[in-house]
């Protein structure tokens, strides 16, 4: 999961659209409990979401491969319907190709 948590750029990010940190616990806040459900994670199998900035405080966001690829999946679908990059050659957005990547990775 490391490469493909390295490569998740702001537009990847509004895809999955992360939850809003009020509505978290601090578990998932500090990235000890996936951010869209209760699974522990650790650093094996964690995706990292980076550090996201709320003005006075920072979270640390990071979700189960099971829960990302499931957003990745539907942020996918979304994400190709509006993309003009998408419509003409997918292969060639990197929006596109992180998401189908975190959509691989996480059901594998």
């Amino acid at each position: 999961m490391t490469a493909v948590a390295q490569e998740i750029t702001p537009d990847v990010l509004t895809a999955l659209d992360l939850p809003d940190p009020a509505t978290l616990t601090e578990d998932q806040r500090r990235g000890i409990v996936c951010v869209w459900g209760s699974d522990r994670l650790d650093t094996v199998t964690a995706v990292d979401l980076g550090v996201q900035d709320e003005g006075s405080r920072c979270w640390f966001p990071r979700a189960c491969p099971r829960h990302v690829a499931d957003r990745a999946h539907r942020a996918l679908f979304d994400h190709a319907a509006m993309c003009e990059q998408c419509v003409d050659a997918a292969e060639h957005c990197e929006t596109s190709r992180v998401l189908y990547r975190l959509v691989r990775e996480g059901r594998r």
